[in-house]
């Protein structure tokens, strides 16, 4: 499964960007993760197949994420965007359904997920 990210650019505090991730074939659980420079990948939002999601509480409130089963397609609307939001966004995904019951490891364990998109860059300035 190859995943594609799209959506990132430079936007002003406040401001909003969309973000999508393209799946070439059947996942379940997605995820969003952020990495800035030196730092390892944060998790931002997890989401299955059946709607359930998780946000990090950094986010929680500005930040939302969705899925489109019919188009393999994986959305974060991003919305006041702050200048710590800048960095470079990652989609993931698994065939399996996530570990609800360890929802810290579904959210922000790079191991949860097999597949990796190339990531796109938000610069909030």
């Amino acid at each position: 499964v190859q995943l594609v990210e799209s959506g990132g650019g430079l936007v002003q505090p406040g401001g909003s960007l969309r973000l999508s991730c393209l799946a070439s074939g059947y996942t379940y659980c997605m995820g969003w993760f952020g990495q800035t420079p030196g730092k390892e990948r944060e998790g931002v939002a997890a989401i299955d197949s059946d709607g359930k999601s998780i946000h990090a509480i950094s986010v929680e409130g500005r930040f939302a994420i969705s899925k489109d089963n019919a188009k393999n397609t994986l959305y974060l609307q991003m919305d006041s965007l702050k200048v710590e939001d800048t960095a470079v966004y990652y989609c993931a995904a698994d065939p399996a359904a996530c570990v609800w019951y360890l929802p810290d490891f579904v959210l922000s364990r790079t191991e949860a997920y097999t597949y990796w998109g190339q990531g796109t860059q938000v610069t909030v300035s």
